[in-house]
C-alpha cells in the first residue's frame, strides 16, 4: 500500500478506540504495519497489552492507554498527552440487545449513544487541536450500515449509528478549508469475536446463528484493510464515506446463505 511522501517525512502517530479486540484490534495492526505509532486505547488494560505484544513482536511501534472513552475527564487527561497525533479512529462502540422497541431497556440505548456517539465527540474534541496541527490529520468514524437502514430489534443501535453517521457528516461540513480530513467507513456484516456476542447478552447459539450459513462474511482485517486504505490516500483526497459488505450481504435484510 502507498503512502503519501509528504506523510512519510516523520513517523505519524495514529490513536484507536476501542482497540481490545475485533475492527480496532484488527485496525492498530495495520496502521502499525505502515508505519504509523500506534496508540491503544479501550478499558481492557490486559486486552491491549495482548495487542500490543502482537504489534511489537511484528516489529511496530505502539503504546498503551487503558480509557473509557464515556469518561470525559479521562479522555481530555489522555489527549493533553498528545501534542502530535496524525490520525483518530472512532471505533469504539457496541450493540445490546434486540428487543423490539416495545420492550427496549431505555439504559441499554442510553450506553449505546454514549459509546457510540457521545465517546467519539469526547475523543474528537479532545484531540482535534492535535490533530489540526499535524497539517493532514484523519479523523476516522466507524459507523455501520445500520446508520442508513432500520431493522426490527436494532432500533437502539440504529438510531446510536445514525448519530455516529450525523457526526461524521456534520464535523466535515465544520472544518472545511482545514487542513484535517473525515473518513466515514460503514460496515454491513463483520464476524468477530465478541460483537454479537455482546448483543445476544452471551448467548453464543444466537450470536452464531448470525452468521450461520453465510459464505465469507467480513472479518475484522478486512475492515482495517479499508480503514489504512482511506487514511493513507494523499492529503488532498478525502473518502467521505465507504460502505463495506461482504458479498453474500446486499442490504441489511438480504443475505445469502447456504443452509
Amino acid at each position: 500500500m502507498r503512502t503519501a511522501d509528504t506523510q512519510a517525512a516523520r513517523t505519524r502517530t495514529a490513536v484507536v478506540t476501542g482497540a481490545s479486540s475485533g475492527i480496532g484490534a484488527a485496525t492498530a495492526r495495520a496502521l502499525a504495519r505502515e508505519g504509523f505509532e500506534v496508540v491503544l486505547t479501550a478499558r481492557r488494560a490486559d486486552r491491549l497489552e495482548a495487542v500490543a505484544k502482537e504489534i511489537r513482536n511484528d516489529g511496530g511501534t505502539v503504546q498503551v492507554f487503558p480509557l473509557d472513552v464515556t469518561d470525559r475527564e479521562a479522555v481530555l487527561a489522555f489527549a493533553a498527552q498528545f501534542p502530535a497525533c496524525d490520525v483518530l479512529v472512532n471505533n469504539a462502540g457496541g450493540a445490546y440487545g434486540t428487543e423490539h422497541i416495545e420492550n427496549a431497556d431505555p439504559g441499554d440505548w442510553r450506553s449505546m449513544y454514549e459509546v457510540n456517539v457521545v465517546g467519539a465527540l469526547h475523543m474528537t474534541q479532545a484531540l482535534l487541536p492535535a490533530l489540526k496541527a499535524s497539517g493532514d490529520g484523519v479523523v476516522v468514524v466507524i459507523s455501520s450500515t445500520a446508520s442508513f437502514t432500520c431493522y426490527e430489534g436494532g432500533g437502539g443501535y440504529s438510531a446510536a449509528k445514525h448519530g455516529a453517521h450525523v457526526l461524521a457528516e456534520t464535523l466535515r461540513l465544520e472544518v472545511c478549508g482545514e487542513a484535517l480530513r473525515v473518513v466515514e467507513i460503514a460496515p454491513g456484516m463483520v464476524h468477530t469475536e465478541e460483537f454479537s456476542l455482546n448483543r445476544y447478552r452471551g448467548d453464543l447459539n444466537r450470536a452464531d446463528a448470525v452468521y450461520a450459513g453465510v459464505p465469507d462474511p467480513l472479518v475484522a482485517d478486512d475492515v482495517a484493510d479499508v480503514v489504512t486504505w482511506a487514511v493513507t490516500r494523499p492529503p488532498h483526497v478525502n473518502i467521505d464515506l465507504l460502505v463495506v459488505r461482504p458479498r453474500a450481504q446486499a442490504a441489511q435484510h438480504k443475505v445469502h446463505r447456504t443452509t
